[in-house]
């Protein structure tokens, strides 16, 4: 690993940790370096990936996190920073989808997308971010988006206004904190293959949308890691107020 891109003596906190996308951010980070704090709901599943990374050699803690409640979320990242005396990397990964058509929407399910993707992400940012300018270090936040926040698609309304509605949450952050010498950027995920979308993607609907892609497959978690590392290392040190693609070349195809 090239000197710019190690994390050696970071720590990260990734919010959404138990599963997906965050968990492979969690062990991806922790190959690289970093202490992870590993943040989500399910108590014990970001604790067994916590003493996973730390079989393999790494540094990790597990703490309870619901980005929807303010208060736990000032309680969760308080004692974060406090376990070894500050946070260098924030990856806000934690989101969820409904799929329903617009005229089936309920109050409910907006509410739920909108107060975990976008309000939920605002709460954790805020709140790192602030502990960053206070410990006067700087530091690198990113915030997990999607090309459905640049692009739209049918049946997932709340979802992709949630993830536009991120992407300029991370411009407005990015021109406010880098003063700070605090980084803000975006990652916009294409499909990408986890095992909550495994079965779809496997099935005639699924395969049709991946026949869409311009590099004709569904992207895999480890597609991500070399865009994760530029945007939390010093790699990526004058990048800030992106939103990064890593699609396939799914947003340059044709309509």
């Amino acid at each position: 690993m090239a000197f710019e891109m190690s994390l050696s003596g970071r720590t990260a906190l990734v919010t959404g940790a138990s599963s997906g996308l965050g968990r492979h951010f969690a062990h991806r980070l922790a190959a690289a370096g970093a202490a992870i704090v590993l943040c989500a709901r399910r108590v014990a599943a970001i604790e067994a990936e916590a003493e996973a990374i730390r079989a393999a050699g790494g540094q990790a803690t597990a703490l309870v996190l619901d980005v929807t409640d303010a208060a736990s979320v000032q309680d969760a990242v308080g004692r974060a920073q406090g376990w070894r005396g500050g946070l260098d990397i924030l990856v806000n990964n934690a989101g969820i989808a409904r799929t329903k058509a617009v005229l089936d929407l309920t109050e409910a399910d907006w509410d739920a997308v909108l107060d975990t993707n976008l309000k939920g992400a605002f709460l954790v940012a805020q709140a790192v971010a602030r502990g960053m300018r206070d410990r006067g270090a700087g530091g690198a936040i990113v915030n997990v988006a999607s090309i459905l926040g640049l692009r739209v698609a049918g049946q997932v309304a709340p979802y992709a206004v949630s993830k536009a509605g991120l992407i300029q949450l991370t411009q407005a952050m990015a021109l406010e904190l880098a003063r700070h010498e605090i980084r803000v950027n975006a990652l916009c995920p294409g499909y990408t293959e986890t095992e909550l979308n495994r079965d779809f993607f496997a099935g005639e609907a699924g395969q049709a949308l991946v026949r869409r892609v311009p590099a004709r497959r569904l992207g895999q978690p480890g597609d991500l890691d070399g865009a994760l590392l530029l945007l939390v290392s010093d790699a990526g040190k004058a990048i800030t107020g992106i939103a990064l693609p890593v699609d396939g070349g799914h947003l340059v195809s044709s309509l």
